[in-house]
């Protein structure tokens, strides 16, 4: 992050529901890091979307179990 901003950070299943919300909060600048804790999911394809601000960006993440 280049400076300090709200970030929201949430998991989607392929058929586009939200799973959950990872981060929904003011974070400094610099490097960060969320964990995930993936227990109550099970083994796929999931959608991880990054909005800060106005800006977003969308990755498709697998998760082996």
């Amino acid at each position: 992050m280049p400076r300090v901003a709200h970030v929201l950070l949430k998991v989607y299943d392929v058929l586009g529901r939200e799973r959950g919300t990872l981060l929904d909060d003011v974070v400094q600048g610099g490097t960060n890091v969320v964990r995930w804790d993936a227990n109550g999911f099970s083994s796929g394809v999931y959608f991880v979307r990054l909005s800060v601000g106005d800006v977003g960006v969308t990755r498709k993440v697998a998760l082996v179990k």
